[in-house]
Parts: C-alpha cells; sequence; structure tokens
C-alpha cells in the first residue's frame, strides 16, 4: 500500500526511511548511533563478552566447524563485533569470520577482520545477532478515526500528521491478528495509569468506536526478520529489542525520537531517530521453528554469567584495586540486566538445527 505522494505528507514508513536512510539520512551521519542514544553494546563491554559467550555455546552445538560466522546485524559503527572478537577465546577466535551489515559506510580503523556488507551473507553457520535493529525497520502507522475505522497515518517532513486511506490488505490482516483496534480493545478511563511499557497517551479515546487508539503495522518487521533468519543455515538467530506481545499492545502507540541522548517527538527530516517498539512475538510466528523463545535481557544475561553482583568486601583488604574494578563491573553489569531499563529489553532465540543453547535462562 502506498500512502501518501512524493513532496507531500506521506506515510510514515515511506518517511523514516527516507529519514533514516536517504542520502542525507541520521544513520549516514559520522557520529553513528552512539552520538544520540546508549545501546546495550555502548553500555559496557560487558555485554559484548556476554554474546561471545553465548557465540561459545552456539560453537559447541554446531560441533566445533571449521569456519564459525558471526553476523551483525544493524552494526552501528561495529562495536558489537569488534567487542565479540576480542572476547573470544584465541581458538574460537581463529574460526571465527565476523560480519557487520550496515547500510552505512565502513569507519575508519575498524578491524579488518571484520568484514562490511550492507546485507547478510548468505549460508552461515553460527550467531545471527540484531541489536536494536527491528525497532528501526520502518512501518506505517495507523490510527482509528471517529467512525471507529483504522487509517494510515500520514505526515510531512516538519511532522505534522494527519489520517489518510484506511488500512486494507496485508496491512489490515496484520494488525487484526496482532494488534486489533477498533471496537476490539477496552477504553481506559483517561484518569487510570498505563500499565508497565505503555505508551502514555496524550488525550482518552474520544468515543467507545476506539477513536484516538493507534497502532505501528509491524509486518515489515515480520518479513525482514524472516529473511535474516532464512540466510542461518545452521545456529542461532537472536533479535534484541524494546518489545511488546499481544495482550500488552501500548494503545497509543510507541513511535518516538531520539536526538543527542534525549527523547524528543519524531519529524522525520534526518535530524533525529524514529523509532518504534517491536511486536516480537509476530516476528517469531513469521519464521516458526522449533525451540523459539522470548525472554527478558535480564534473563539471557544472567545465564550468560551477568549478575550484577557486587564483589565480596574481603577483597578491598587484600586487593583495593580489584575490589574497584569489581565494583565498577558489578555497576556496569546492573545496568544491563535492570528491570526497568535494559534488562527489560525482550530477546527472540530461534534456534536452527541445533538445541537450545540457553536452557538455563529463565
Amino acid at each position: 500500500m502506498t500512502a501518501g505522494t512524493e513532496g507531500g505528507p506521506r506515510g510514515w514508513r515511506a518517511a523514516t526511511r527516507a529519514a533514516l536512510y536517504g542520502p542525507d539520512g541520521f544513520y549516514r551521519g559520522p557520529e553513528g548511533p552512539a552520538g544520540h542514544f546508549r545501546t546495550s553494546v555502548h553500555a559496557s563491554p560487558l555485554f559484548a563478552e556476554a554474546v561471545a559467550r553465548l557465540l561459545c555455546r552456539v560453537d559447541e552445538a554446531l560441533g566445533r566447524p571449521a569456519v564459525l560466522d558471526f553476523v551483525d546485524m544493524a552494526a552501528g559503527r561495529g562495536e558489537l563485533a569488534a567487542g565479540v572478537l576480542a572476547a573470544l577465546p584465541a581458538d574460537v577466535a581463529a574460526r571465527t569470520r565476523a560480519c557487520a551489515v550496515e547500510l552505512a559506510g565502513r569507519p575508519g580503523g575498524l578491524d579488518r577482520r571484520i568484514e562490511w556488507r550492507a546485507e547478510p551473507p548468505e549460508r552461515t553457520t553460527g550467531l545471527l545477532f540484531a541489536n536494536e535493529w527491528l525497532d528501526n525497520v520502518p512501518l506505517e502507522v495507523a490510527e482509528v478515526d471517529p467512525e471507529g475505522v483504522p487509517r494510515l497515518v500520514l505526515v510531512g517532513d516538519d511532522g505534522t500528521e494527519r489520517l489518510g486511506p484506511p488500512v486494507t490488505g496485508p496491512e489490515a490482516e496484520w494488525l487484526a491478528r496482532w494488534w486489533p483496534l477498533a471496537g476490539e480493545r477496552p477504553v481506559p478511563d483517561g484518569g487510570e495509569a498505563m500499565t508497565e511499557g505503555e505508551a502514555t497517551p496524550g488525550a482518552a479515546p474520544e468515543a467507545a468506536s476506539g477513536a484516538g487508539l493507534r497502532a505501528e503495522i509491524g509486518l515489515p518487521r515480520d518479513l525482514a526478520w524472516a529473511s535474516a533468519v532464512g540466510t542461518l543455515a545452521r545456529g542461532l538467530a537472536v533479535a534484541v529489542d524494546y518489545a511488546h506481545t499481544a495482550g500488552a499492545r501500548p494503545p497509543f502507540g510507541t513511535l518516538t525520537g531520539f536526538r543527542e541522548g534525549r527523547g524528543t517527538t519524531p519529524v522525520p527530516d534526518g535530524s533525529c531517530d524514529i523509532t518504534a517498539h517491536v511486536a516480537l512475538d509476530a516476528c517469531a510466528a513469521a519464521c516458526p521453528l522449533p525451540g523459539t523463545r522470548l525472554l527478558p535481557q535480564r534473563a539471557a544475561l544472567r545465564a550468560l554469567g551477568l549478575t550484577g553482583s557486587r564483589p565480596p568486601l574481603a577483597l578491598a583488604s587484600t586487593d583495593p584495586a580489584g575490589y574497584v574494578r569489581g565494583l565498577a563491573a558489578a555497576s556496569e553489569a546492573a545496568e544491563l540486566v535492570a528491570p526497568g531499563g535494559l534488562g527489560a529489553f525482550g530477546w527472540l532465540l530461534q534456534p536452527v538445527g541445533i538445541p537450545d543453547v540457553l536452557a538455563d535462562a529463565a
């Protein structure tokens, strides 16, 4: 479905694609994502070390192949791929073929062992890891009009919105299955608090028809994820992102912007990041595989050795420097597993031809 016309208001999918990935788009800038927001990769090297341990588990499940692939989707400036290579045991690193997948150009000074590509390679064997990729896959936004009809939201380059045509076809089918709107969601009282993870509403719905309710139509993300997983011959595919699942969809959507470390109104002019949380359950169903699991990041990272526990106080007397380093590491780990922060991210794990390597995660 094409919404809007070139040069005028258009659907959020086309507007976001141009704003983020066009010639002068947000992600083409030299500072990269780290210049505007903090991901788990940027929060601490402990995250890359945990991913390296996950890659080692995949390696064992694969029987230690001669070539072990690590594919970093939406690699930013290659920070995760470089960190994983640095954290691997020497014998595993020697067999690892690292690939960073990113539309922006290769950054200077990146480890030469890391291949830089715009698309993931085919028929890989190992770990495909997508940290905060799917939330930036552009999608359409729908809003219910006063008659109870879900319509596409059109947006101008200045961020001004208006309602467009009704949602039809595969996008309407996706909404009906994964994020039903008009007449099918309870209308919350404007004075009631939203549940954890829901967007804060600007106003209560106008009528029982659901007028004003919004949803992000995640079909492009489902297709993008299924395509990425399809490149994996054997191994594990992992998507990590802000997420929600059926039964807990935010009634007013999650579309937002980020600029220089702060949340802002999403304006599709290339000046800010534009992101929306991911319906990871829909992504999982797009390529159904045995052993598929959804976990919070805190559970996944704890299974990979990150607990946030402080070092024993006795260490302060016997090894003061080691105690200080242990405190710093504990603080960084605590941020990565914090229930109200990065630890609440969703992990979608889909094994391809191997057993569950995070069976100890709960």
